[in-house]
């Protein structure tokens, strides 16, 4: 059975009919415009133990500090992981450097839904030394001048 999972407003996920909404307005922390990709990427990470897993997942938005993840086992907040892209879809024409495909990251948040946990992760490093802060007020008039 195939799982739908979508992004609204603050962010809603549907699967099987089921959701899981983030209502409470927070304060925007982001200083990148997040690209709403479904890219499949591995986590690489370590349990309590220091035994490594690799699992294959879905990053469903990334921006050059971050991503959201969406993984079937769950990781502590704090937990470091390494994000590899396997065949990254975007690259040196995006100012991707070509080792950014393995991309060391910080789990910052974790949000449970049945048997998906999504991952709020935080790069070490920008993905691109070209990335420039954009104010999210210059991304929406950008955006509504198309």
């Amino acid at each position: 059975m195939a799982h739908n999972l979508r992004h609204f407003g603050w962010l809603i996920l549907v699967t099987d009919g089921q959701a899981v909404s983030r209502n409470s307005p927070r304060r925007e922390q982001r200083k990148w415009a997040r690209l709403q990709l479904a890219i499949p990427v591995f986590v690489r990470s370590r349990d309590e133990n220091g035994k490594e897993s690799l699992e294959f997942a879905t990053a469903i938005n990334i921006s050059a500090g971050g991503a959201l993840v969406v993984v079937r086992r769950s990781l502590a907040k704090s937990s470091l992981v390494s994000l590899e892209i396997p065949s990254a879809p975007i690259g040196p024409a995006h100012g991707i450097r070509r080792s950014s495909r393995a991309i060391r990251a910080k789990t910052v948040w974790v949000t449970h839904l049945n048997d998906y946990h999504l991952l709020g992760l935080k790069f070490g490093r920008p993905l691109s030394t070209d990335a420039v802060a954009i104010p999210r007020a210059q991304l929406r008039k950008a955006g509504s001048a198309m």
